[in-house]
């Protein structure tokens, strides 16, 4: 590369064989008083801007678009030992919020990842896949007869889609695990 065959234009190198290099040197053409400024006036730069805004034709498309964006994943079975586990923990929250007044007395929180089915009637993944979420909030009741789900705050989680619920204080199950351990 000859440097004499090259010159430097705003940072960067270009080869004076370049065909436009007589265009890249000039300004950009200005109408001064002649026909076509007359017909095409100089805009204000607020009208310019609206030109160059996105345009959405059809409304909720890109909305709709982004939801089946959404992953969805099969559902995880505990095994035995994990179903256990999770069975003892619902019994000592089950044990701290049996009354209403209990659950304020103590008021813990918890913390409960739990399947939710996918309900998109136009997904492949209706009703065979679902996703999990996660929810922090007061643990409020247990109901293990009648309708076996867990409320925290204002959610209601079936027993069967509950993966795992883990409390604020970790001392809370781990203290239990102890007792049953020594008896």
């Amino acid at each position: 590369m000859q440097r004499s065959s090259y010159l430097l234009w705003q940072g960067r190198l270009v080869s004076l064989q370049f065909p436009y290099l007589q265009a890249l040197f000039q300004q950009r053409p200005r109408h001064r008083m002649d026909e076509f400024e007359f017909r095409h006036p100089p805009m204000e730069r607020e009208k310019r801007a609206k030109i160059f805004a996105p345009y959405d034709a059809l409304d909720g498309y890109s909305a709709s678009v982004k939801k089946k964006n959404i992953e969805y994943v099969e559902k995880v079975y505990l095994d035995e030992s994990q179903r256990t586990e999770l069975n003892r923990r619902l019994v000592i929250l089950h044990e701290l919020t049996r009354t209403a007044r209990l659950a304020k007395q103590n008021r813990v929180t918890v913390t409960a990842t739990y399947y939710v089915p996918c309900t998109d009637q136009h997904s492949f993944s209706c009703g065979v896949r679902g996703q999990y979420r996660t929810v922090t909030g007061l643990a409020r009741k247990v109901d293990s007869d009648l309708t076996r789900t867990v409320l925290i705050d204002d959610t209601a989680i079936s027993f069967d889609d509950l993966l795992s619920v883990e409390a604020e204080d970790e001392t809370l199950f781990r203290q239990s695990a102890e007792e049953d351990c020594m008896a």
